[in-house]
């Protein structure tokens, strides 16, 4: 997980989004092999480029770009097992051409990186988009929804109808991301999925990946460290309460953190 590991700890990274993303999958699909899922990506760019005429102007790209990704290869939202993390991993959205906004939104601005179109991702709340800006055309795609053209007016009512909350006087949340923000908006995604299907090995793995990238977030140590007593690995367990309760001394659940600590202490103590 090297190009992961580097987008995790330098937000300036330079690494490939497809690249991490295809490394993360391989929680879910240990013996995975990024070579041909990236052989796949070149070869969709090298078609949709065949087809773009330098005169083309933006609209006219990005109707070529959807022409190819949407209609002929069929990529399109999984509305009916949305929370399956297959979703999560480019491997199998690439395979079955369904996805989540965030996971389809990796393969679209992995194949757009590829033309050299100005496309970024927006971490909208409750969803996520690809915004297109050059000198002569802005406008928000969404990918989940066969690359419906929006302007931010549409992102603010999609924001306001996924996570019931008005976001329109915060534009900043229709800014460009990072591929850092990306990757761990793509671990959060996992984390929970794996937390709410008691898949705690794998679980694992995410939180571990997620303290790289912030070694000093509280929430992720008390959670690993659940997670940890779940895997029945005690004194990491104990450790990890510990520094969730010297990150967050005021929590509101320390009483409970203490308790738990001083019963793994009695288990332990009666092994020894």
């Amino acid at each position: 997980m090297e190009t992961l590991r580097d987008l995790l700890h330098r937000e300036n990274s330079d690494a490939p989004l497809d690249l991490a993303a295809l490394e993360l999958a391989s929680i879910e699909f240990p013996n995975l092999d990024p070579g041909p899922f990236i052989d796949i990506l070149d070869s969709y760019a090298a078609e949709i480029d065949a087809r773009i005429r330098m005169e083309y102007d933006a609209i006219e790209r990005l109707q070529v770009f959807h022409e190819f990704f949407f209609r002929e290869q069929g990529f399109a939202g999984n509305q009916t097992d949305y929370y399956n993390p297959r979703n999560s991993c480019i491997n199998e959205v690439i395979a079955s051409r369904l996805g989540i906004p965030i996971s389809l939104a990796v393969v679209y601005l992995s194949i757009a990186e590829r033309l050299e179109l100005p496309v970024s991702g927006v971490g909208l709340p409750g969803h996520f988009l690809v915004r297109y800006d050059d000198d002569d055309f802005h406008t928000f795609i969404d990918v989940f929804n066969n690359g419906q053209f929006l302007d931010e007016e549409q992102c603010f009512d999609l924001a306001r109808q996924v996570s019931g909350m008005d976001f329109s006087a915060s534009p900043g949340i229709l800014d460009a991301v990072s591929n850092q923000q990306i990757v761990i908006r793509m671990l959060n995604n996992l984390r929970s999925i794996y937390l709410r299907s008691k898949s705690y090995k794998k679980a694992a793995s995410i939180l571990d990946l997620l303290l790289e990238a912030s070694p000093s977030d509280a929430d992720s140590y008390v959670l690993r460290g659940a997670v940890n007593v779940e895997l029945r690995k005690y004194q990491a367990a104990k450790s990890d309460f510990e520094q969730y309760l010297a990150l967050a001394p005021d929590a509101r659940d320390r009483s409970r953190v203490e308790e738990q600590i001083a019963a793994i202490d009695r288990y332990l103590h009666r092994l020894a």
